[in-house]
C-alpha cells in the first residue's frame, strides 16, 4: 500500500495563507512565496499554494528515523486548520 503524504486544502483565500505564512515564520518555517520547501529538526516539507484556485498542497518529503511524515502532516494541519478558522 502506497503512502500518501500530502495534505491537500480548498478554498484558502490570500489572506488565510498570509497569516499562515506569519505563523508559520514563527514556527522558523520560511514561508515567503507561493511554492517552496522548508527544513526543520530533520524533516523537510514543501508547499504549493495557487491564489487563482484556493488550494494548498503541503507534502512531506523526509523526516529522520525518530518521526513519522504522518507525525508531520498531523502537525501541519493542526497549524493550517488553526489559521483557516
Amino acid at each position: 500500500m502506497e503512502r500518501q503524504n500530502k495534505l491537500v486544502f480548498n478554498g484558502v483565500s490570500a489572506q488565510q495563507f498570509a497569516a499562515l505564512a506569519v505563523k508559520a515564520r514563527g514556527a522558523g518555517i520560511a514561508l515567503e512565496s507561493n511554492t517552496g520547501r522548508a527544513m526543520k529538526f530533520g524533516a523537510e516539507v514543501a508547499w504549493n499554494y495557487q491564489p487563482e484556485g484556493g488550494q494548498l498542497t503541503l507534502e512531506c518529503l523526509q523526516t529522520p528515523f525518530f518521526l513519522s511524515p504522518e507525525a508531520v502532516l498531523a502537525e501541519l494541519e493542526a497549524m493550517v486548520r488553526a489559521s483557516l478558522a
